[in-house]
């Protein structure tokens, strides 16, 4: 019996020994990320802000720090139009991958320039280009991050009032059942609106206020003149005010 043991330990100890060494899950995540650049936004005072968060939270997904996740896919372009429906460029992943933050900040003031405004803010445009995306470059089924960087109001051609109930966010309930929009630099009021208002199943819906995002360069949050790696504080941030884990809510 003794010899029985000692032949099933030495057999399992090599199993253990030779076996296979699991390989990190690749990343699924789709992520989509709209600036806005309407004049209302693009002059207000937290413009300038939104790009430099924006570029350290891009940097911080593409290298997953903080337990950010990686995605699979980004795409970076402009909230906005002259005309109704109005399609913008998108600029994928590679544009920003292997940049420092300083890059990654300068390729956003090339491809979002701080000087050019557009009359409108689209926001059904830009849900509607994401939707062609995903289904053109077969994502369908993924996980998707679309966030928004703008003030939210709404702000369509031909459209008097702010109803925000025209805001339609139905083309990404077929895409996958795991969706979540998030609106940054916003106000109370306008956010307000749309976690009540805009219609939604499946899709989950997150927004920050303006004053409260201007708060990650507190320097108690964020560290100056230290790397990204090191900004555990500031990359906790990231998690607990914009990558929230957001409950589903069904408006009708």
């Amino acid at each position: 019996m003794r010899i029985l043991a000692l032949v099933l330990a030495g057999t399992l100890l090599l199993n253990m020994g030779c076996g296979k060494v699991d390989q990190p899950a690749k990343p699924r995540l789709a992520m989509f990320v709209g600036v806005d650049v309407s004049g209302s936004f693009m002059r207000g005072p937290h413009f300038q802000d939104s790009m430099d968060f924006l570029a350290r939270y891009l940097y911080a997904h593409l290298k997953g720090l903080g337990g950010a996740e990686v995605p699979s896919a980004l795409f970076v372009g402009r909230l906005g139009g002259v005309r109704k429906g109005e399609a913008k460029s998108f600029f994928p992943i590679e544009v920003f991958q292997d940049k420092s933050v300083e890059e990654i900040r300068a390729k956003l003031e090339e491809i979002i320039p701080g000087k050019k405004e557009d009359p409108y803010t689209d926001l059904n445009a830009f849900v509607e280009q994401v939707c062609d995306t995903v289904k053109n470059r077969k994502m369908v089924l993924k996980p998707i991050s679309v966030v928004m960087v703008s003030d939210g109001i709404v702000d369509l051609p031909g459209q008097k009032g702010k109803d925000y109930r025209k805001i339609d966010l139905s083309p990404l309930e077929k895409l996958s059942r795991n969706v979540t929009v998030r609106l940054l630099y916003t106000d109370a009021v306008v956010g307000k609106k749309w976690q009540d208002e805009i219609k939604r199943r499946r899709v989950k819906v997150w927004t920050a206020d303006a004053v409260v995002m201007e708060t990650w360069k507190d320097p108690k949050i964020y560290l100056p003149d230290t790397p990204m790696e090191e900004q555990g504080k500031f990359l906790g941030w990231v998690k607990s005010n914009v990558d929230f884990g957001v409950r589903m809510k069904r408006v009708d």
